[in-house]
């Protein structure tokens, strides 16, 4: 099931998007607890583009480059 609330029917029915929103509740919590600095918008781009086979390291050093930019 997509965790990002694709257009799979499996993430039609209410209980399967109660599913995905506890899911994103869930990695939320744990993005603040490890003070990753994500929103929950850009929290679930990136559980959306692991989903689709992104390499997460690759997309945490993009994530950390992006930001080292935009603070110089």
């Amino acid at each position: 099931m997509a965790i990002g609330g694709g257009s799979g029917a499996l993430a039609s029915t209410p209980a399967n998007l109660n599913a995905v929103r506890e899911t994103m509740d869930v990695l939320l919590e744990i993005s603040r607890i490890l003070n990753t600095g994500l929103d929950v918008e850009t929290l679930s781009i990136c559980v959306r583009l692991c989903e689709q086979g992104i390499n997460p390291e690759a997309l945490s050093s993009v994530i950390k480059e992006l930001r080292k930019a935009t603070e110089a």
